[in-house]
């Protein structure tokens, strides 16, 4: 994600200092770091990986942030004003259960901020061809917003950023592929090309429309 579309969910969530943010997969917590220095929010990053929380303790020092080890679900007890998954709603097969989490997580008129990959899911062939395709579940818009209703949820705000992911991926695809033999060293070969694959077909996917990017608010009934 961009900067200025983590600024613009940010805004369309209604963020303020005095906002309680969960960030579920919050990683590195690139988009927390920015989010808390520019909005001031109570924020609560969660990720499985102790690493990626290690650096993102590191990147928030001196910030309103605390972080948790989970896999999620289930989330971290509380309530919480607005509840934020950036980047990783794909990885979700049941999205049902996890918007269910979500909406217990949230107060009434909270706010739920989602980047959504938007599609049918994958064939056969496109699962075969995708590396680490376990955490690749597209989900049709449509489809979405209908779990989202029954969670509890109604939308409030969409926008399609496909052409702005799409020039990302390519621009990635491109760069990996230029430093191959040197990443390769860093991280091994299998990974790397996997990144290479990986980012080609999302750019192949976006271009042709089997995909289409969003970011999403749905507000909690």
């Amino acid at each position: 994600m961009t900067a200025d579309e983590i600024r613009l969910l940010a805004v369309r969530a209604d963020l303020s200092p005095a906002t309680r943010l969960l960030d579920l997969c919050c990683g590195t917590a690139g988009p927390g770091w920015l989010i808390a220095s520019e909005f001031g929010c109570d924020y609560l990053g969660v990720d499985r990986s102790e690493a990626s929380l290690t650096v993102a303790r590191q990147r928030t020092a001196g910030l309103p942030c605390r972080f948790v080890r989970r896999t999620v679900p289930p989330s971290p007890s509380g309530h919480f004003d607005v509840v934020m998954l950036l980047e990783t709603l794909l990885a979700f097969r049941d999205k049902a259960a996890l918007l269910s989490e979500i909406a217990d997580r949230l107060v009434p008129g909270g706010r739920f901020a989602c980047t959504v990959e938007d599609g049918a899911p994958l064939t056969v062939e496109e699962r075969t061809a995708m590396p680490d395709s376990d955490t690749v579940w597209p989900i049709r818009l449509n489809e979405m917003s209908d779990l989202l209703l029954r969670a509890g949820f109604r939308v409030t705000w969409a926008s399609n950023v496909t052409a702005q992911h799409l020039a990302v991926a390519g621009a990635l695809a491109r760069r990996f592929a230029a430093s191959r033999d040197d990443s390769a060293g860093e991280i091994g070969t299998r990974r790397i090309d996997a990144l290479i694959t990986g980012h080609r077909l999302w750019a192949e996917w976006m271009h042709s429309g089997r995909i289409r990017k969003h970011l999403l608010i749905a507000e909690k009934l």
